[in-house]
């Protein structure tokens, strides 16, 4: 057989990802693999936010998902045989002919401070400048913590890193799920609890994104789906498509299992920080995409959808 080719961006973290599937993939089927790397849209454009350019791309285009769109570009061209993503840069549509044979069991979807002096969240100085490249992280920075600066920070986990450490910003907020996996976890300050710091929609799950027609490929890779991170995660998608958010809107949510039922929490809030709509569902495993419709809708009733507009006019200003 043919080695499996893998898609994936280039940086550390994402090799590390695409690396840990076809690891999986060995062990499992015996099949040799081989990696692809990719450069996407985020990966070339690193002198705009993230919100700037998905705005400015899905005003020109419709497009969404910059770090993924090549990598499915080459999916659809047959270049590749699977694509390994990041859940939380996956946008709620995907072509008809592609589809996610696996999503793998979810690491902490939790985000964490790391910090130049040992200093939390609630003990950094007033004026202190705490980088971040999300708009969600920004906003919950400015809701918790006003007097704070919330800079715009692009870059992998070793150059945010990098620029801490030079004493560019006196904090930074970075996804655990990733220091984890690149084996800086001593390097964390503070882990931020939900009710401090709602997660990205999808945050911590590795998707494999594989052609539906496909089906050796598919086969081998659905070995590797995780239920219950797949249950988490759609409920999750399913709040952000009835919301109609991109993956860079002020939302964070966060499904998990509390006594046998799905439960999904989630906050939408104004750029600034100073509006807030909150709320959360319950449901079964097999009503997943079902519970985080309902919430989405619960969200919306609640005025959630003026602030999503807003945050909107305020990314185009920024």
């Amino acid at each position: 057989m043919k080695p499996l080719r893998i898609g994936t961006r280039g940086s550390t973290l994402a090799l590390w990802q695409a690396n840990h599937i076809a690891d999986l993939l060995a062990r499992l089927h015996g099949v040799e693999t081989e990696l692809v790397r990719i450069r996407t849209s985020g990966d070339r454009l690193q002198s705009a936010s993230v919100a700037q350019i998905n705005a400015a791309i899905g005003a020109e285009s419709g497009a969404k998902g910059i770090f993924i769109k090549e990598l499915e570009e080459a999916l659809l061209a047959d270049t590749v045989d699977l694509a390994v993503h990041s859940m939380k840069d996956v946008p709620t549509e995907i072509p008809d002919s592609l589809a996610f044979s696996a999503i793998t069991h979810r690491e902490d979807p939790r985000d964490c401070l790391i910090s130049l002096q040992g200093r939390t969240l609630n003990n950094l100085p007033p004026g202190a400048r705490v980088g971040t490249s999300s708009l969600r992280r920004q906003a919950q920075i400015r809701h918790h913590r006003p007097d704070l600066e919330a800079v715009d920070l692009r870059g992998n986990v070793d150059t945010r890193l990098k620029k801490l450490d030079a004493g560019e910003f006196d904090a930074i907020v970075l996804a655990m799920a990733g220091v984890n996996r690149l084996g800086a976890t001593g390097r964390v300050t503070q882990v931020l609890k939900a009710d401090v710091m709602l997660p990205a929609v999808g945050q911590g799950a590795l998707g494999i994104e594989t052609r539906a027609a496909d089906a050796r490929t598919s086969e081998m890779v659905e070995a590797l789906d995780d239920p219950e991170t797949r249950a988490c995660v759609t409920a999750e998608r399913a709040l952000l498509h009835e919301l109609q958010g991109g993956c860079q809107v002020p939302l964070g949510a966060w499904a998990h299992f509390a006594g046998g039922e799905l439960l999904i929490e989630a906050a939408v809030f104004s750029v600034d920080g100073k509006e807030v709509v909150r709320g959360e569902e319950r449901g079964s495993p097999a009503d997943a995409a079902g519970a985080g419709k309902r919430l989405g809708k619960v969200l919306l009733e609640a005025g959630a959808d003026k602030l999503l507009r807003l945050s909107g006019r305020s990314v185009g200003q920024l």
